[in-house]
Parts: structure tokens; sequence; C-alpha cells
């Protein structure tokens, strides 16, 4: 068989139950993706530099204990478990996977929070929660996926699965260095002492606004077509729900803050969006 035969796995073949769940919750992550985009879109996620005090959202909790139950909990605790107990394939392949989104996520759910310095050090419950449910979703799906499909033997030489390993690698490095470049503005102070929100400037700051989310947006999408899975794509499709309304509203705050704020930046999408 070639290298690009249509599917480079096998898939609960012999337990049509587990088969028909994973998938119905995929069309269930499909279906909460585009409520979330709707949602977003309209209004932005109330953290950070949009941040209300009309809302109620459950008691304050820290910061970092929020991002690291709504990050970690799903993406690093949850998914290894489901991976070992639950699957039952152990190809190369599938550790190549499972290292891949431990990377981002201990990354992005342990280390991220303990050395981010937080505008505000306190994170209401149900913003935690709000990101905490879906992730065990998409990370389960995922886990799920990994864990269980068996790989061809071939399948390291398979375009797909270089494209996309590539894509991850260079989207995991925008994502890492933009994070990196809005902590240390953290570091800044005004003439009077104070600190803020700043413009950010230098590599792909020039072009976007986000290259954070267009980061992680690069990565996911190198996911979904290494993985060659309807879970990988539920999961992009879902990234892409929260990044492109997160980038819209943050890209109009900044023109909102700063008048002098580069007319050329695009929000998301180097030239384009």
């Amino acid at each position: 068989m070639g290298i690009f035969e249509a599917l480079p796995w096998s898939f609960y073949e012999q337990d049509t139950t587990r088969f028909w769940v994973h998938y119905g919750l995929v069309l269930l992550g499909l279906l909460l993706a585009v409520i979330t985009f709707i949602v977003q879109w309209l209004s932005p996620a109330p953290y950070g530099k949009h941040e209300r005090t009309d809302a109620n959202w459950g008691v304050m909790i820290p910061q970092r204990i929020g991002h690291i139950l709504s990050d970690a909990v799903p993406g690093v605790l949850l998914f290894l478990i489901v991976f070992f107990v639950y699957g039952d394939a152990r190809g190369y392949a599938n550790y190549v996977f499972l290292l891949l989104f431990q990377a981002h996520y201990i990354h992005r759910g342990i280390l991220h929070p303990l050395v981010m310095r937080y505008k505000n050090p306190y994170v209401a419950l149900g913003i935690t929660l709000g990101g905490f449910f879906p992730n065990c979703l998409y990370h389960f799906v995922n886990a799920d996926f990994i864990g269980s499909a068996h790989y061809n033997n071939n399948y390291f030489f398979d375009p797909r699965f270089i494209i996309g390993i590539v894509l991850f690698i260079v989207g995991y490095i925008i994502n890492k260095w933009a994070d990196w470049k809005l902590r240390s503005l953290r570091d800044r102070k005004g003439d009077d002492g104070s600190t803020g929100y700043y413009i950010p400037y230098g590599g792909l700051f020039e072009l976007v606004t986000c290259p954070n989310y267009f980061g992680e947006f690069v990565e996911w999408i190198g996911w979904s077509i290494a993985t060659w899975s309807a879970a990988g794509f539920v999961w992009t499709v879902f990234a892409a729900a929260t990044f492109f309304p997160r980038a819209r509203h943050n890209h109009q705050w900044y023109k909102e803050q700063f008048e002098h704020y580069p007319p050329n930046r695009k929000a998301l999408i180097p030239y384009i969006w």
C-alpha cells in the first residue's frame, strides 16, 4: 500500500460501541465549536484586558491555580490517563503524538502559569470552568484516538506525518516566543512607575497583534494533519473558534487604547486578517 492511502490507521474495528461513542463526542465538539465562535465573536471572553467588573462569574481563585486547573488537568493528567489506561495502541507514531501534545500542555498548563506575571492575580472560578470542561471533551477524544489508533508501520514516511510535525514544531516555537515576549512586557514600568499594557514590537508582532494565537493555531493545524484524525480536526476547529474572535477583540482593543498603533498590523493571519 502506498504512502498516500486515505486512512493510514485502523481504529476500533472490533468495538463498534467505542467507535460510535468516539465520533459522537467529535460531533458534539464540532457543535460546541460553532457555539463558541458565535458567543465569543459577539462578546469577548471576560478576562485579561477584557475583564468586566459588572459580571458575576463566581468566587475568585488565584490566577495560577485557575490556569493550571483549566489547562494542565485536562491536557496533561486526563490525557495521560486516557492514553495509557483507555488506549491500547503502542506504536512509535502514537508516542510521537503523545510527546508533542505533552510538550505543549506541560508548558501551557504548568510552566507558563508559574512564570507568567498576571495583571490580576485572581480569576473567577466560572471563567476557569469555562475552559476546563471544553478542554476535557477535546483532550479526551484526542487522547482516545492517538491511544487507540494503530498507525501503519511506514507512516513516518507519509507526507501528512512529515508536514504535520513540521507545522506543529514551527507553531510551537512561534507560540512560545510570543508568550515570552508578552511576559517580558510585564517587566516594564511607565515614567510614573506604573505597570500596564504596552504595544509589543519585533518578530511577528510587526505583522499581527496576536502571534501567540497564530503560532498555536499553526500547531493544531499541524496536529490535525499529522494525526489525520477527526479528533484532531475538531480540536483545530475549536481552537479557531476561540483564536479568531479573541484576536479580533484584542486588535480592536489595542487600536482603541493606543492612538499610534501600527495601522498595517493585522489581527491574526499575517498580511491577510
